[in-house]
């Protein structure tokens, strides 16, 4: 591994937004941290943020591994490069959504939902030969009340219950909040934000790194996505 990580170093593959993007501040400074620069700034929302901002400004498209035996994070990126590179760029229009107690942001039109699923799982397939799977046991303890029998069966597959058919794209943008008020609160703003910023640009994804256990995610490798233009 890196000189900068430990042995249990996670590495995760995120969507992110573009660095130079308008997209990319917004989240950043809303959550009150930059996972690239490392910079924190002073945030309104500091006290419902507290989960996401240590995971920085995403959305999940491979969960946190740790790399297989014998694999290094030069292949993690090898690997991940290569994916990145057969997935074309696109523009996506995104709402609002609350998420049980929590709020975030989705894709608006059903058609990008589905191509996110199969973007997800071509990456996670992608991945596979560098991810460590977890043990029996660890697998065992992912598995909490209220998950469907084919969740389950997704943990203990994939040590993961959101993949493939369950995997829905989300970008996580408060705590977890009891309060319905405080809910909306999130909601209303940003759904203003959206109406200045636009649609999102998925124009890459990037590989975050969780350097020891319970260390802030941070932005190691960008991965840009191919430029050529559908229909050209």
């Amino acid at each position: 591994m890196s000189a900068a990580w430990s042995d249990e170093a996670r590495i995760a593959l995120y969507y992110a937004p573009p660095a130079a993007s308008a997209w990319w501040r917004a989240g950043c400074e809303w959550l009150g941290r930059d996972a690239e620069s490392g910079l924190s700034m002073e945030t309104a929302a500091h006290d419902i943020t507290r989960a996401p901002r240590r995971y920085g400004w995403h959305a999940t498209i491979v969960p946190p591994f740790h790399c297989a035996s014998g694999v290094q994070p030069a292949d993690v990126l090898a690997a991940a490069r290569a994916w990145a590179s057969s997935v074309t760029r696109f523009e996506m229009p995104v709402r609002v959504a609350e998420m049980g107690r929590f709020v975030a942001l989705r894709a608006s039109e059903e058609s990008d939902d589905e191509r996110l699923r199969a973007m997800a799982a071509s990456a996670l397939q992608a991945l596979a030969a560098v991810r460590a799977m977890p043990s029996a046991g660890d697998s065992e303890r992912r598995i909490v009340d209220g998950m469907s029998e084919r969740q389950i069966a997704l943990v203990r597959e994939w040590g993961y219950p959101y993949v493939f058919d369950e995997y829905r794209f989300h970008m996580t943008v408060c705590d977890s909040l009891d309060d319905t008020h405080a809910r909306g609160s999130v909601v209303s703003a940003w759904t203003r934000k959206i109406d200045t910023l636009g649609a999102l640009p998925v124009h890459g994804a990037a590989l975050f790194v969780e350097s020891a256990p319970g260390e802030p995610f941070t932005l190691w490798q960008r991965l840009p996505f191919n430029d050529v233009r559908e229909g050209a």
